[in-house]
């Protein structure tokens, strides 16, 4: 059974959300305005020690945390489903283009429209995110079926065309939305609010569901295309639905929080080496793995030069880029 919990990941799980909690309860009581956990637990739970506690955790502080957790998990299963459906571990929709996408059209909303409402980014997010995993998925599969190292070399050839388009729209573009524009694309979670924890929020109480439907299809597609179809599984379908699942993961990420790096890669390969399971207990660790790993970054991105913070895209960046190349030159070893 896809969904058959082992003892050890049952228990990888409940650390790996213990850590979240942990990194979460930390973010609550770092700051210029610094608290002991009791007094940030009693703010969450409405019996803050003061008006100034109170409106630090509520407004600023617990849904910047929320807001990192979600998008992490998010981005996260995103990477988990595109490496077992392309059967490649570099496989990460920072690195195939489709943040890139995600990223160019809401980077276009935010310089072309006056005042565009939040609400609209999660749609621009996915209309981008989707197209642009067509164009990558009509390349690859011209040969290869799109399930080898062809996937990830038109991908990045394509999120470089991407980013080239994104960086003239900001060069070119009006001064103060660029500067938004940029902000947001550097993935910094400084001006989380709680629409943006309502956006995503709802994009997991919808995608949860798709994600466990997706464990049997993730089951049948990680042992090939031939012995899918023996199995019974119509992997055109399947596969077409399992990308479009990891896009709108992806996307819904990307419109809140920016394009950030390296997670969806990161968080799959953390979750396989801590527990050995099937696709649906996997997704759910690296759900979790996902959650703290942003959180992290972000915790870590507001402490090390404090007053001075560094977005959690780059403190991603500088964890992620050396992970890509180990995978990369221990490819041919494992192969």
């Amino acid at each position: 059974m896809t969904f058959a919990l082992p003892v050890q990941a049952l228990a990888v799980l409940a650390l790996l959300l213990a850590l979240t909690a942990a990194i979460t309860l930390a973010s609550l009581m770092s700051g210029s305005f610094p608290m002991s956990a009791g007094d940030a637990l009693r703010s969450v739970v409405g019996n803050a020690p003061s008006d100034m506690a109170a409106t630090v955790v509520w407004e600023f502080r617990l849904p910047r945390a929320l807001t990192a957790a979600m998008a992490g998990a998010l981005f996260a299963g995103s990477g988990a489903i595109l490496q077992t459906v392309t059967r490649n571990a570099l496989a990460d929709p920072s690195l195939v283009g489709v943040s890139q996408g995600a990223g160019l059209a809401v980077v276009t909303m935010l310089v072309v429209l006056p005042d565009p409402p939040t609400a609209l980014r999660p749609i621009f997010a996915f209309a981008g995110a989707l197209i642009v995993a067509a164009i990558i998925q009509a390349i690859a599969m011209r040969r290869t079926g799109g399930a080898t190292m062809r996937f990830i070399l038109t991908g990045i050839g394509v999120a470089a065309f991407l980013s080239a388009v994104t960086q003239a729209m900001l060069t070119y573009g009006d001064l103060d939305r660029a500067m938004a524009a940029l902000t947001w694309l550097a993935g910094s979670l400084q001006a989380a609010n709680w629409q943006d924890v309502q956006v995503l929020a709802t994009s997991l109480a919808i995608l949860i569901p798709a994600l466990i439907w997706a464990a049997r299809p993730l089951t049948a597609l990680r042992m090939g295309p031939e012995i899918a179809t023996g199995l019974g599984a119509a992997v055109r379908r399947d596969r077409a639905l399992l990308i479009t699942l990891s896009v709108a993961l992806a996307a819904s990420a990307v419109a809140m929080i920016g394009p950030l790096g390296f997670v969806g890669l990161i968080a799959p390969h953390l979750a396989r080496r801590l527990a050995r399971s099937g696709p649906g207990v996997h997704l759910l660790l690296s759900l979790a793995a996902g959650a703290a790993l942003v959180g992290g970054a972000d915790y870590i991105g507001r402490i090390a030069f404090a007053p001075v913070q560094i977005p959690a895209g780059l403190v991603t960046a500088l964890i992620g880029a050396p992970v890509f190349g180990w995978l990369l030159l221990r490819r041919p070893r494992a192969g």
